[in-house]
């Protein structure tokens, strides 16, 4: 075998042992946010020592050992920095935070930290085991997994519902940020607006918050709003988007469409256009735009969301321009607008006929 087809050999073998254990990345950053390591050091001002982690870390005893070890790997993939020093005529490890670690503290403005703990929790991380099943003989995998859909999971279940719930909402506000940096000047026009679909209305609290003449509304089914906070400005209504959406001037549809099959879109976004009243009314639809060339920062995580709706919603999945278009034109919408924002997802403006 010649020396180059013996290089292309193992660096193959090295990249599918890189895939096979990619997920021990997931599980150690879903540790540091469950022991609160990011916190912690925030919380002391500035890099620390080991110890001094494992002193607020919410245990008794914990194993000193086994967080040296996490905090290698972390260090390695620059989500913590390390800082050496001497004291004494001895070295001593710092660890500090990173551009990385900044988006895992729980109680900051902007945090990924809840959806960390989401997207990693057993009970999200069970149907993608169902995934060849699925193709050898179709269905959900979520059911497969769970012997329901996500919602109806999310339904019975308070402790995945609140778990979802402030997943959704952490999410909502880092996407308010792009959207209201990029799309300000289109609410100004707007005297009533409704976000289907909206989780506990953070999006909807942030739009109102920058624009308070607008009348806010976050439309959500009951078991959902009923656990939603107060947001000045903002009324919470409970129902199902499948049956009827209350009227306004324009609706906000955030990180909702992809959850669904092509016909169920058809059906929620035709409700949609039945609640726009004024010929100026308008659809805001917040979603990924899948791009067969696009090498953006957030490229390679738009592939992985279309796997997500396969493993976690019914028949839910990411699209491309011309899908979205052709899911517009069946559901009434004849014109559309596609406007790039800093976020994963983008903003389609659809017009109806």
């Amino acid at each position: 075998m010649e020396a180059k087809e013996t290089l292309a050999m193992v660096k193959g073998q090295a990249e599918i042992w890189q895939q096979m254990y990619a997920f021990v990345d997931s599980m150690a950053l879903k540790c540091a946010v469950e022991l609160r390591i990011a916190d912690i050091i925030h919380l002391n001002g500035g890099p620390i020592t080991l110890r001094q982690i494992a002193d607020g870390v919410d245990s008794l005893s914990p194993d000193i050992p086994y967080l040296a070890r996490i905090m290698r790997l972390l260090v390695r993939k620059n989500i913590f920095i390390e800082h050496h020093h001497s004291v004494d005529d001895d070295e001593e490890t710092l660890y500090g935070l990173t551009e990385k670690s900044k988006w895992l503290l729980h109680d900051a403005e902007l945090s990924l930290a809840p959806m960390v703990l989401m997207e990693n929790h057993p009970w999200l991380l069970a149907p993608w085991h169902c995934l060849g099943q699925c193709v050898k003989e179709g269905g959900i995998a979520f059911n497969k997994a769970h012997g329901c859909g996500i919602w109806e999971f999310a339904s019975k279940n308070l402790e995945f519902n609140n778990i979802q719930n402030n997943a959704m909402a952490c999410t909502a506000k880092i996407v308010a940020r792009g959207i209201l940096a990029e799309y300000k000047d289109e609410f100004g026009c707007l005297g009533s607006l409704m976000d289907v679909g909206g989780g506990t209305g953070k999006l909807i609290a942030e739009i109102v918050k920058a624009h308070p003449r607008i009348k806010g509304t976050n439309f959500d089914l009951p078991h959902v709003v009923n656990t939603a906070p107060l947001h000045e400005g903002v009324s919470h209504v409970g129902g199902d988007m499948f049956e009827v959406i209350p009227n306004a001037d324009a609706i906000i549809i955030k990180w909702v469409l992809h959850d669904w099959s092509d016909e169920s879109c058809i059906k929620i976004l035709k409700n949609c256009r039945k609640a726009i009243q004024q010929k100026s009314g308008k659809v805001i639809i917040v979603d990924i735009v899948l791009e067969k060339d696009r090498n953006d920062l957030f490229d390679e995580t738009r592939m992985a969301f279309d796997l997500l709706m396969m493993a976690h919603t019914t028949g839910g999945k990411e699209r491309t321009e011309l899908e979205w278009k052709k899911l517009l034109e069946e559901s009434g919408f004849g014109r559309y607008k596609i406007i790039k924002i800093p976020a994963l997802q983008s903003i389609i403006e659809a017009y109806p006929d």
